[in-house]
């Protein structure tokens, strides 16, 4: 099952000096293509026997140097990003036949702004949120079904659900980012940013 990627090339003398930018810039180009879902990406974290435990979560926005998500604090992502918040993000347009990789360190936004992405959810995902005890083991569907009545009910008189306080944001603030482009022959391009004192160096790596 092979595919010999040829649409489009990649150089240092064509991209931003500013990975965001150009992370920007390619994230318009998947939105534009009608990608299916194009701020699906996967969270890499470590867990406390060190193995890597990846996840596909949903970029909710992009700050400056960082990459927003937003997940339950309890969660067995957040509580690996406690103890460990060196993360990866990987995120794949294979209609562009593109891909970006991220490494960072990842933080907890502001509660303010948590609080402001949870408003902005549709009501019964707030709901969702305070009913699931996200990774814990649970009996069966149904137990989490009555969950989510007993919550419909307790926050029905409610025009403001609250935010959780096991619930918000994280950013991923980037150490590293690097753009592949699918070239013909596994020639692949690959261009690297890493940080610096002086900003962004960029490299080009053999595929």
């Amino acid at each position: 099952m092979r595919v010999n990627y040829a649409m489009q090339s990649l150089d240092i003398v064509d991209v931003d000096p500013n990975p965001m930018i150009q992370f920007e810039k390619w994230f318009a180009d998947a939105v534009t293509a009608e990608i299916k879902e194009p701020n699906a990406m996967l969270l890499s974290t470590i867990d406390h026997d060190q193995f890597p435990d990846s996840r596909i979560v949903l970029l909710k926005g992009v700050e400056n140097d960082g990459f927003v998500f937003y997940t339950n604090y309890l969660s067995s992502k957040g509580r690996q990003l406690e103890n460990n918040n060196q993360c990866s993000l990987t995120f794949m347009w294979l209609d562009l036949e593109r891909q970006v990789r991220v490494k960072g360190i990842c933080e907890k936004v502001d509660q303010s702004i948590s609080d402001a992405y949870f408003q902005s959810r549709p009501r019964d995902s707030q709901i969702g949120a305070w009913t699931s005890p996200q990774s814990e083991i649970i009996s069966s569907r149904k137990e989490l079904e009555d969950l989510f009545a007993t919550n419909l009910e307790k926050f029905k008189n409610l025009a403001i659900i609250p935010t959780p306080n096991f619930w918000g944001g994280y950013c991923v603030i980037a150490r590293e980012i690097e753009f592949w482009q699918g070239r013909p022959n596994r020639l692949h391009d690959r261009i690297r940013y890493t940080v610096s004192e002086n900003g962004w160096d960029l490299n080009r790596l053999a595929p």
